[in-house]
Formats: C-alpha cells, structure tokens, sequence
C-alpha cells in the first residue's frame, strides 16, 4: 500500500500556539501522537510519501522519530527538511529524496511537489469514462490563507471550458490535493482516501 503525508514539522514546537494552532501540551506531546498515528495505520512493508516539511529538528532528532516510524519512506523535499543538509545525515533512511516526482497509482498519475504547481504535466489527461486522471498532490500551504486562494483559483479554472483532442468542449480538469497531516488527523492516506478527505473538506467552503 501507498501513503502520502505533507507538513509534519516534527519538533516544530511553534506550530502549538501559532500558524496551525495545533494545540498540544508541549512538543513532545505532538512528536509522539503524529507517531501513535502513522503506526496505526502503517505497516512494515508499506510506502510513505512525505511531501516535504517532515521535520524542523536536528538529524540526530529527526533520526530518533524516523527509528519510530514503520514503512519504506520517500521523501519530496520542503522548504523547512533543513536536517537533510547535517554532514551526518544519512540518505539511506529513505528510499529516494527529490524535489519533484511523477508515479503512477492505481491507473492515475500524481504529480508530488512539496509546493503546489498550477499548471502540472499531465493536468488534462482523463480515462476512457472522462474523469481526470492526474493529480497534483501536495503541501506547504497549511491551512492557512492560501489553501482558500487555492481553492479559488480551482474553482475558477474547473469552470473554465476547453476542446479536448476529441473535439468537445470540456470543463478544464484541476485537480489540486493539499495532503496537510492535519486534514487527515497525522495519519498517512491513500490517494483515494486523499480524494475524499478533500471532498468533504470542499463541501464545507
């Protein structure tokens, strides 16, 4: 099975009271249920993708979280993943580090980048039945202002009409996927499961 999680920030301890609000006692508290989390749902042989932001601590820190950890980790990179640049640091404790990618799932393709990119490779390639197949999957953005001009400009360019190769007039496919731990209370998600975590978030604008 394949996960995706964006924007950890383990050992970010001003994410309690700032930014996100996350709320808990101290940063140990934070660290060790977004562990309690992942482990619940993650198993050995399982993939995480993190898109970026994993941790704000040392390498000597982030180490001990990724000790806890089950799965294969990959890792896109994000602004914040400074551990990376510790002379000690040591690559083999995920599978790949990148800044951008491109795989296929379950017959659709996603496109991972920590920051959101607008107009992604792929964006208008649907399946035999006309639903998009690609998705821009995610984070950095948080909940924060720019997740609702986000939500704007998709909405904005879904409404937007298009000729297909075929030569019908379509509504433009976007298909943005912030997988921000919060949304999905720090448990790595499917992509599916991703897709209907956004939904329901969507229905609530």
């Amino acid at each position: 099975m394949r996960y995706y999680i964006a924007d950890n920030h383990f050992f970010h301890r001003a994410l309690n009271t700032k930014m996100d609000k996350r709320g808990f006692k101290s940063v140990e508290e934070m660290n060790d249920y977004m562990i309690q989390q992942w482990n619940l749902k993650v198993k050995k042989n399982d993939e995480v993708i993190l898109l970026g932001d994993f941790s704000w601590g040392s390498w000597k820190d982030t180490k001990s979280v990724l000790d806890q950890l089950k799965g294969k980790k990959y890792l896109i990179k994000g602004n914040h993943d400074r551990f990376i640049e510790d002379k000690e640091f040591d690559a083999s404790y995920f599978k790949w580090i990148k800044d951008y990618e491109e795989l296929n799932d379950n017959h659709r393709k996603v496109i991972l980048c920590h920051y959101p990119i607008a107009c992604y490779n792929g964006q208008y390639r649907r399946n035999e039945e006309g639903i998009p197949k690609t998705f821009m999957l995610h984070g950095h953005i948080h909940k924060t202002q720019d997740q609702i001009y986000l939500d704007d400009y998709q909405n904005y360019v879904q409404n937007q009409k298009h000729i297909s190769i075929s030569g019908n007039e379509e509504n433009v496919p976007c298909q943005f996927l912030n997988c921000f731990c919060m949304y999905s209370d720090y448990i790595p998600m499917t992509l599916d499961e991703w897709i209907k975590i956004d939904q329901k978030r969507r229905m609530k604008l």
